[in-house]
């Protein structure tokens, strides 16, 4: 076997080497996140009666926002997946595109939320009011935070693929990891919305 083949093929088990501790370092980040959320959801439980007098969820809660909130970030799940199929194709055209539906897509819900936000604490039920209203806001805004990294992760990529349209392994492993920790946040967010604003009002 000549020196070129050998050099070849040690640049290839050397990639490979690097994609799969990649992808496993990923996999460990998210079960830590798991391990977060799973924190938050139980001090959300613990709480979920101490009001302090003040108004609960059920008196400020509007689900028909939350369900546009829901709506929207469960939609740019699909875009995603969307931009996710383009990609194995190659077509770096069709994966921006998707890529900037899904942004939009984000930014909606984060607006929304954030008006959600600045509406509770116009109303006097901000974090400081009680420890339902403390929990509340460090859960949801936690995820909020998430998506707001999401965001600015998926321009970075998007950048990369402008700079590089081929496309290449090494964009499709920042897409795949990145569209996990996407899905991620819509699990997440589905928890969030049985759990916290399902479960208060109901």
């Amino acid at each position: 076997m000549s020196q070129t083949t050998l050099s070849a093929q040690h640049a290839h088990d050397h990639e490979h080497e690097h994609q799969s501790h990649s992808v496993f370092g990923f996999w460990a980040y998210l079960m830590t996140d798991c391990v977060l959320f799973a924190s938050l959801f139980a001090t959300f439980a613990m709480f979920a009666m101490q009001t302090a007098g003040g108004p609960t969820g059920k008196d400020l809660f509007n689900l028909t926002d939350v369900a546009y909130e829901t709506g929207l970030l469960l939609t740019s799940s699909l875009t995603f997946g969307l931009a996710m199929i383009s990609a194995t194709r190659r077509k770096s055209g069709a994966v921006l595109a998707w890529l900037f539906v899904t942004f939009v897509l984000g930014a909606g819900f984060l607006w929304l939320e954030v008006h959600e936000f600045a509406h509770l604490i116009a109303e006097g039920a901000g974090p400081q009011r009680s420890a339902f209203w403390s929990a509340f806001f460090t859960l949801v805004g936690t995820h909020g935070l998430h998506v707001t990294i999401g965001l600015v992760w998926l321009v970075v990529l998007a950048i990369q693929i402008v700079s590089n349209p081929e496309m290449n392994e090494r964009e499709l492993r920042r897409l795949a990891c990145l569209s996990l920790f996407w899905h991620f946040l819509d699990i997440v967010w589905i928890c969030v919305f049985s759990f916290v604003y399902l479960g208060s009002v109901v």
